[in-house]
């Protein structure tokens, strides 16, 4: 070997993942592959830097970007060149759009080799386009100082920019020549304080805009707090004490960390999606100003409630510069930090309308109690239901998207218990939900995955990881034979086609797949046979399959025949209510 080629190889890359873990980044998922064999030995021989190995690309990105989620500090995935790399792209899009920092090294042939038939070589430049914050097509090694400080800037540059607000996912590429053996006996990494760092800050109001929107709240007689997926938990006390002094009604999303915890529940509406699909409801619980933190939550009603508002303030709340606006009724976009935000308005509430908010929880209490009393029928939301109701103290529950994160939204009531709940919201996919709850699963215990049959077979691979490492984790499949949700889409209306393009139904039994790899499995027919699968999962350690089998059919006719229980009762209860008065 080429003791001048090595000592360039080693010397660069040594320098480039000292200032990467010197900066936080000490966990790596790995896809083996050769090109990529410099960074990968680099990796495992590093002290500090924790390493998983994923044979499957996607998986694998999933699994780093849970862990990422989980952690809320950048996860590194490494692949070999060609199409290794367009793999991670499902992922890469995810933690884009759900603002998680993913550092993504990908290995690729040196500028010799490309464009001209060499094999596997694709081309790598920007080949994640703007899903990435930032994408750079490192310099070939070389050992002297200047290249050596080039590799550090380089390293800090990245994580820098992957945890700056919004965070997100940032790209290197990484050309190599042959031979590709870093010498490992010559790498001497500090444990030290690394040589550049980059240090954050959030932003706050100007007392100038400070003024101006404190006059614009005490002047409101209706508003109303939307917290949606994505808001930092370390601001829901200060969100929830500027809701009591402002006496304002929080819609809480079920991924906004709101719905439970040591907190007080007593602003927070939890059954909205259900009574904001009453129209007489609707025009009486019209606010004059919103304020929303995080992203727009997941309800479609609360959606549809808030686009037909007329023109009225209407504050979205976030520490970066996300365009968080899907309604169009955005008036002011305030770049500030939660905390910040709501402690500057703290003891200034002056005037506070009792009426509003008593309003909001009369129906919101009613509206529960009849959804309650009107589901007795065993289906998918009774099961969500059920298992929100054991789950043990502490635990984190991941739910796919479709159905799953709708029930959720349902029945997902405010507790007292240290509950939390995620979900890859970003591009609201059904790819790699598995693997970014099983790369939750390393950091957050005990892990519960919510998933449906459609998901869970997408990403079925992803339980090598969890086999291969020994991850506990109680997976509750929903298999209704098919694409649930598109049952409940005007599609669902002509019958001609559906069942082919939109239901899907796959007849698949998870037995088989819970053999393969070594889960312990559950078959749940009836409800009588759900309580108990749980309570044995819990015991057990490991991969827990609990397969939920239900009637699509059945569960949308209940679903309906739920909410439209609760909208009759509803409107007869509130009959000789002045439901249009303006509360003041």
């Amino acid at each position: 070997m080429n003791d001048e080629h090595q000592k360039k190889l080693t010397d660069y890359l040594a320098a480039f993942m000292e200032e990467l873990v010197g900066n936080g980044v000490d966990e790596v998922v790995i896809s083996p592959g050769s090109r990529s064999t410099p960074l990968a030995l680099l990796f495992a021989h590093h002290p500090g830097v924790k390493t998983y190995i994923n044979v499957d690309e996607r998986s694998a990105a999933f699994f780093a970007l849970g862990i990422a989620k989980a952690k809320k500090k950048p996860v590194a995935i490494l692949c070999s060149s060609g199409t290794a790399g367009a793999n991670y792209y499902p992922a890469v899009i995810e933690a884009r759009y759900a603002k998680v920092p993913l550092i993504v090294l990908t290995a690729d042939r040196p500028h010799e080799l490309r464009e001209v038939g060499a094999p596997q070589a694709i081309d790598q430049i920007d080949l994640y386009g703007k899903h990435v914050k930032w994408s750079i097509d490192m310099a070939l090694p070389e050992s002297i100082p200047s290249m050596l400080q080039y590799a550090r800037s380089s390293a800090v540059r990245g994580v820098a920019l992957s945890n700056a607000h919004p965070e997100g996912p940032v790209h290197y590429n990484f050309p190599f020549r042959e031979p590709l053996i870093p010498d490992l006996q010559k790498v001497e990494f500090s444990s030290g304080r690394p040589a550049k760092r980059v240090l954050q800050g959030d932003r706050q109001l100007s007392s100038d805009f400070k003024n101006e929107l404190q006059e614009t709240l005490v002047n409101s007689k209706r508003g109303l707090i939307v917290c949606g997926p994505g808001l930092s938990e370390e601001a829901v006390p200060s969100i929830v004490r500027f809701a009591k002094e402002y006496a304002l009604p929080i819609v809480a999303d079920p991924l906004s960390f709101v719905r439970s915890g040591t907190h007080s529940k007593d602003n927070i509406m939890d059954c909205y999606d259900t009574f904001l699909r009453i129209d007489e409801l609707k025009e009486s619980l019209q606010p004059d100003l919103i304020i929303r933190f995080g992203a727009m939550p997941v309800s479609k009603a609360l959606m549809l409630f808030l686009k037909g508002l007329p023109e009225i303030p209407a504050w979205v709340v976030s520490k970066g510069e996300e365009w968080q606006d899907p309604t169009a009724r955005g008036t002011d976009f305030i770049h500030c930090g939660e905390n910040l935000f709501c402690q500057s308005f703290f003891d200034q509430s002056g005037r506070r309308n009792m009426d509003w908010l008593e309003k909001w929880k009369r129906v919101n209490k009613e509206t529960k109690g009849l959804l309650v009393k009107g589901h007795q029928s065993w289906d998918e939301g009774m099961a969500v239901h059920q298992l929100i109701q054991h789950l043990p103290e502490g635990s984190t529950l991941f739910s796919s998207n479709s159905m799953p994160i709708r029930d959720l939204d349902t029945y997902f009531f405010t507790n007292d218990r240290s509950q939390r709940i995620f979900a890859n919201r970003g591009a609201n996919g059904i790819d790699g939900v598995v693997s970014t709850a099983l790369g939750m699963s390393t950091v957050s215990q005990p892990m519960y995955l919510l998933i449906g049959d459609l998901a869970f077979f997408h990403d079925l691979n992803g339980l090598l990881t969890a086999r291969k490492y020994q991850l506990d984790v109680t997976i509750v499949v929903m298999n209704n034979n098919g694409g649930g949700i598109f049952s409940y889409l005007p599609q669902a209306g002509d019958q001609t086609h559906f069942e082919d393009l939109f239901g899907t139904p796959m007849d698949l039994e998870f037995a088989h797949a819970a053999k393969l790899y070594g889960a312990h499995y559950f078959h749940v027919g009836n409800e009588e046979e759900f309580i108990p699968a749980l309570q044995e999962a819990e015991q057990s350690k490991g991969i827990k399959i609990i397969e939920v089998v239900t009637n699509r059919e059945e569960n949308v006719a209940n679903h309906r025949k739920l909410w439209n229980f609760v909208s009759r009762e509803m409107t007869n209860n509130l009959k000789g209510e002045d439901l249009d008065s303006s509360s003041e």
